[in-house]
């Protein structure tokens, strides 16, 4: 008997898990209304988005002490520098410097004075070469690194 209703409670979840499967046509109806809705659709090229000094917004600057994290190149810190993520853990500060490594960038992990790990994905001598690849990498990484944020290092 026990069999019986095992079986039969076993029949029953496999019917309710498979009724709510959404049905491919389903999703191809949604795809060609997109597709028919997006009047550019046809082979767009990429087109890099080239900001003119009127366009940049230097919003989100802070200024801070910083110190480059041991074992860090030198090189990778200068005056601005765009910070991708901020971190009280380790763990997780180098984990995004691997994965900027691997998108072929050279971050670097700098400490501030409160003890937070900034993760620098680019630095430059200039503030509008840095607000511009903040720009570019908000744009690149959307919806990610939305909140990037401008570094000024105090010396």
């Amino acid at each position: 008997m026990k069999k019986i209703l095992l079986f039969g409670t076993a029949l029953c979840c496999v019917l309710m898990l498979g009724s709510c499967k959404s049905k491919s046509s389903a999703y191809k109806t949604a795809y060609e209304q997109a597709k028919s809705n997006d009047s550019n659709w046809e082979d767009e090229e990429d087109e890099t988005e080239v900001l003119t000094s009127e366009e940049i917004s230097y919003e989100s600057v802070k200024q801070e002490n910083v110190k480059l994290a041991s074992g860090e190149d030198e090189t990778g810190l200068k005056k601005y520098s765009v910070v991708i993520g901020s971190f009280k853990n380790r763990t997780n500060a180098y984990s995004l410097k691997e994965r900027m490594i691997d998108e072929g960038y050279r971050p670097v992990v700098a400490e501030n004075d409160f003890g937070m790990l900034r993760v620098i994905v680019t630095s430059f001598d200039s503030k509008a070469d840095a607000a511009r690849s903040r720009d570019n990498i908000k744009s690149k990484y959307a919806p990610n690194f939305q909140d990037a944020w401008l570094l000024e290092r105090r010396y």
